[in-house]
């Protein structure tokens, strides 16, 4: 048996074979899923029994189909091996027969909490002082593969900063051509410490003994995964939040017009065409995505707010250790006037520029562009035969340094209400990280960064961006 992970050489196989010539694909045996389906592996393959390829392009659309199973984020390593069958028809066409050996992860993690409770780690130990009153506390439970479906079952309870329930189950296919799938979160949480405005580009929070905001929502979301690397997705998400009275007089532009609660029915959808070779941290691929929302769509609802958004990236090697990545996402609200809670520019989520980590900027339109050269210091695989689970005993670890250079803008109508310094005008931030790769898809990265306004900063991240 040979193992295809990029290379190929066609004497390995037959002596005498042309790598013109093409082969017939056997039988595809899988070992090791010894919870996950078969339907859901052979799911994420190109190739299967009877498909005729030619012997040049058979390592490439191995090495793809070994990525897609590794995406699945099912498994802590995946192998595809070949064996030379015998001639199969006139045209002394070969069979190849083909063995994937999977080795699974551990699906069940229950774990404690303990996070800042801030936008990020950066803003918790710099802007917050450290406060240990300033996280959130409790537990978590993760239950991945639960039918071995490539189901996803999320519970969690937590408390200090702020008090959360959140309960999610997710399934990629309920059909028999394994294309539709469902998800259904249900989420409560309260606060009595909230940011109730902006100024200068920071937050600024308010603080009570009693809950300043209560939140509930809840959503459905229907998926439909067309081929391989095509996704598309409908949600329906209902929210019901209220404040108290102190935020509403503090800033009525809060909910708008001095509101205290909001209610909406929002409906979007989004397309994401997915093309990547680790998901976490890719070095060759394309991304696009694309969304289109409208929040408050019933009659009674508080709001009428609409939004659309997209994003392209690419990601692609250059030669030897080295590889390039770039990105443009773009979002525009509509209209102008929106509520203070629902105001996105950069700052939150993962709608961050690099240089920028501490700053929150507000505004209805947003634009980015980002760009990373990475260097390749190693990348290997451990094996702990010490460790009892197999489930732990691999541990794959890559290190990089990276490059990066970005630039931003937010177009915003409450630049002067909010007296912010940094909308309305063209942000750039630059700097060099380096970048962890490890366990479970975990990507730590320390950056080192200076902005346009000569702001250096030393920040981390966990991260599965550019």
């Amino acid at each position: 048996m040979l193992a295809f992970t990029g290379f190929f050489r066609p004497e390995f196989a037959h002596a005498t074979i042309d790598s013109t010539q093409s082969i017939i694909i056997g039988s595809i045996t899988l070992t090791g899923n010894n919870r996950t389906r078969d339907r859901i592996v052979l799911r994420e393959m190109t190739l299967h029994p009877g498909d005729t390829v030619r012997l040049a392009d058979l390592p490439g659309k191995l090495a793809w189909d070994r990525r897609n199973i590794s995406n699945t984020n099912l498994f802590i390593a995946v192998e595809i091996l070949t064996e030379t069958g015998p001639v199969v028809d006139s045209t002394q066409r070969l069979r190849y027969d083909l063995t994937v050996v999977m080795k699974e992860r551990w699906y069940l993690i229950a774990y404690p909490v303990f996070d800042p409770a801030d936008r990020n780690l950066n803003e918790w130990w710099y802007d917050r002082g450290r406060d240990l009153r300033r996280v959130i506390y409790g537990g978590r439970l993760s239950y991945r593969n639960v039918t071995g479906n490539n189901d996803k079952l999320q519970l969690a309870i937590e408390r200090g900063f702020l008090s959360r329930m959140v309960v999610s189950y997710a399934i990629p296919y309920i059909d028999r051509a394994q294309r539709i799938g469902l998800r259904a979160d249900f989420v409560y949480l309260t606060n009595k410490e909230i940011p109730y405005r902006t100024q200068f580009d920071k937050w600024i929070y308010a603080k009570s003994e009693n809950i300043l905001r209560k939140r509930i929502y809840g959503s459905l979301t229907t998926t439909y995964r067309r081929g391989l690397y095509q996704y598309h997705s409908v949600n329906a998400r209902y929210d019901h939040n209220t404040i108290g009275d102190t935020i509403a007089e503090l800033n009525p532009d809060y909910f708008l017009g001095g509101r205290t609660q909001q209610h909406y029915l929002s409906l979007s959808y989004s397309y994401r065409y997915d093309r990547r070779d680790n998901a976490p941290y890719p070095l060759r691929g394309t991304v696009l995505v694309g969304n289109v929302g409208a929040n408050g769509v019933l009659p009674n609802d508080d709001l009428r707010f609409v939004e659309m958004s997209g994003s392209a990236t690419r990601f692609w090697p250059l030669g030897g250790r080295f590889y390039a990545a770039a990105n443009l996402y773009g979002r525009v609200t509509l209209p102008d006037q929106q509520p203070y809670f629902l105001l996105r520019g950069l700052g939150r989520g993962t709608d961050i520029l690099r240089g920028y980590e501490l700053f929150v900027i507000d505004g209805q339109r947003t634009g980015i562009w980002r760009n990373s050269l990475r260097y390749q210091l190693f990348d290997t695989v451990k094996q702990w035969e010490w460790v009892p689970l197999k489930q732990f005993s691999t541990i794959p670890v890559s290190a990089y340094i990276t490059a990066f250079a970005d630039a931003g803008y937010v177009s915003s109508t409450v630049a002067g209400q909010y007296q912010s310094n940094l909308a309305n005008r063209m942000l750039f931030g630059t700097g060099v990280s380096l970048d962890l790769v490890t366990y479970y898809n975990m990507v730590f990265r320390f950056s080192g960064t200076i902005n346009a306004q000569g702001k250096t900063g030393f920040f981390f991240n966990l991260a599965q961006e550019l």
